[in-house]
């Protein structure tokens, strides 16, 4: 692979100190997701990373131009992560068009030696399908790594092609019978349905939201500033669509969508237990998702993380995140990491082949 001429790299370690062109290039890559711009990442460190030492923005430049930038954490342990947790759906930082993937390699030992010691690098979750990550898994070869693609999750999406009548007559009988019949059920009871966008609702949102949150089958937050700290730069960016079914006044399910740069993003949905009869988070969803077709006229509307049954009643199409594991070598913990890892995959392999010859 070919390394073009006048390339550096540069690591930067605090977001607020980032140069104007680092700044922009996490913009282009904003347009794409909005998991990868500065405001989600400033939120992200703040409330999840705040003073940790290992995040660093490594940038690789040419000349003055910037090729690649990639938010990354080292932990105590020497993985050096892809900056994100669990609310991270897709990891797809800064590429430049530009950018080929012996130039990426230069970035990546860059990072090695920055880092160091490092024993593996943990880059997830990615689209299997997009340039991004086989440029990625062809840099990391590159740069001398062993690698160890994995699967992270399925992905639930639906492109828009239609207005929201047309989407809606196409979900199943089951479902549109539902919505009408739960929908007149919920407004004789008393039922309402609203979305917040701007910032004059916002804290009476949150706090409506994490009322229902606190109600529902889920786990409490372990990061509880991330989902307020979100939900507040989204409403300044006017890229908040949070959805409150109310019973009487009482909020009793809400659901969070982003809408920016063409796409609606369903990032979290609650419902509170007691009033699970209602199916107001089903009501919320067909409200949501009129408003994301008919007057925010995205393009896509994606499920982010998982295989819900329930979000195949939506969406029609599935595609698949990976993540690619990369051990170094030149770590003795490395060589052991990847050791297992290789005996690990031959032997489920292998289990494959017992199972499938007994027919089991």
């Amino acid at each position: 692979m070919t390394v073009h001429p006048n390339l550096h790299c540069e690591a930067y370690r605090d977001i607020a100190r980032l140069p104007m062109a680092v700044c922009a290039a996490l913009a282009q890559a904003e347009q794409a997701d909005v998991e990868q711009g500065e405001a989600w990442l400033n939120n992200l460190i703040a409330q999840v990373f705040p003073n940790d030492p290992g995040v660093a923005f490594h940038v690789l430049y040419r000349g003055e131009h910037v090729l690649a930038v990639l938010p990354l954490r080292r932990d105590a342990q020497g993985t050096v992560w892809a900056l994100g947790n669990f609310y991270t759906s897709l990891f797809q930082p800064f590429f430049d068009k530009a950018l080929q993937a012996g130039d990426l390699a230069m970035l990546l030992k860059a990072v090695l030696a920055i880092h160091h010691p490092v024993v593996a690098l943990r880059i997830a979750p990615m689209d299997v399908q997009g340039r991004h990550y086989q440029t990625l898994i062809a840099a990391m070869q590159a740069a001398g790594l062993w690698v160890f693609p994995y699967f992270c999750f399925g992905n639930w999406y639906q492109p828009v092609k239609t207005n929201w009548a047309g989407y809606f007559d196409g979900r199943s009988s089951q479902l549109r019978n539902s919505v009408r019949r739960k929908g007149k059920d919920f407004e004789k009871a008393g039922g309402t349905l609203t979305v917040v966008t701007g910032s004059d609702e916002v804290d009476d949102a949150i706090a409506a939201y994490e009322a229902v949150y606190s109600s529902s089958w889920k786990v409490p937050e372990p990061f509880p500033g991330f989902v307020p700290g979100l939900v507040r730069f989204l409403a300044e960016k006017n890229w908040l669509r949070l959805g409150i079914a109310r019973l009487d006044g009482q909020p009793i399910a809400a659901q969070i969508w982003i809408i920016a740069h063409g796409r609606a993003a369903i990032f979290k949905l609650a419902y509170h237990e007691a009033f699970k009869r209602y199916s107001a988070g089903t009501l919320l969803t067909a409200r949501l998702m009129a408003q994301a077709i008919d007057e925010d006229r995205v393009r896509e509307i994606d499920y982010l993380i998982g295989d819900d049954p329930y979000k195949s009643t939506w969406m029609t199409e599935r595609r698949e995140r990976w993540g690619v594991l990369a051990f170094n070598p030149r770590h003795p913990q490395g060589v052991i990491g990847a050791a297992r890892e290789f005996i690990a995959k031959k032997a489920k392999r292998l289990l494959a082949g017992i199972r499938q010859r007994r027919g089991t």
